[in-house]
């Protein structure tokens, strides 16, 4: 047996990818989630999941609501960060757009297990996930300054300002997309240069993308320490 790191032993040896115990159960979590549902998940079927002693798995979770909010924040705190990063760093509000766009659906399209899914579970509406919804709340609110932002500089007298909600809302596209991709539905899947080109043609600026995501690669590789990368 080796240790967890806290509580005791565990009962089989490392089954799962992270650092650290915490985010093993993170892990086995997000898997059982998005796969047998939550409600369908007890934390007896997670701890065996990772191979630790339930009682071991409480030293880092004290509820089962406790580990499905973690994952859900994760979901929502890192493009957040990689907005704020970008607001200073890149000076280009087309390429700002772009970019934000890019890193999010890149983090929801290759994340190791497909979180957005869980955005819609009943138990999301509750108090306990009012940290998660008003998190996503500050996220779209950044994608439709972003994307005001990108029309001003874009200056197409055909683009409507409305369109500056949609951006938000191509990006999570991604999750359904994934979701009918995994279920076998054929050419559902999005790749995240498609959504962030889509993004960009809504808001008016056409033309090939190439130039485009050249530079917000490298915008992205600049604020890379801001922006934490998805578990694959």
């Amino acid at each position: 047996m080796t240790s967890t790191g806290a509580g005791r032993p565990r009962l089989t040896t490392r089954r799962r990818p992270g650092a650290t115990a915490r985010d093993e159960i993170l892990d086995a979590s997000a898997e059982l989630f998005t796969t047998r549902g939550f409600s369908g998940t007890s934390t007896r079927m997670i701890a065996d999941a990772v191979g630790i002693r339930q009682a071991s798995m409480y030293h880092h979770f004290a509820t089962k609501d406790d580990i499905l909010a973690a994952l859900l924040l994760d979901t929502v705190a890192a493009p957040l960060a990689c907005a704020r990063a970008l607001r200073t760093a890149c000076p280009d509000p087309v390429v700002r757009i772009y970019a934000l766009a890019l890193y999010d659906a890149t983090q929801l399209a290759e994340s190791r297990w497909n979180l957005g899914a869980l955005y819609l579970l009943p138990e999301v509406t509750t108090e306990r996930f009012a940290e998660f919804r008003s998190l996503r709340t500050q996220l779209m609110t950044r994608y439709t300054e972003f994307a005001l932002d990108a029309q001003a500089a874009i200056d197409d007298s055909d683009s409507d300002p409305a369109a500056a909600a949609l951006p938000f809302r191509l990006v999570e596209a991604t999750i359904n997309a994934r979701s009918d991709a995994s279920a076998e539905v054929p050419d559902t899947a999005l790749s995240a240069e498609v959504v962030a080109d889509a993004v960009l043609r809504v808001l008016g600026r056409g033309g090939p993308p190439t130039e485009m995501r050249a530079q917000a690669r490298v915008q992205l590789q600049r604020v890379a320490e801001s922006c934490p990368q998805p578990h694959r």
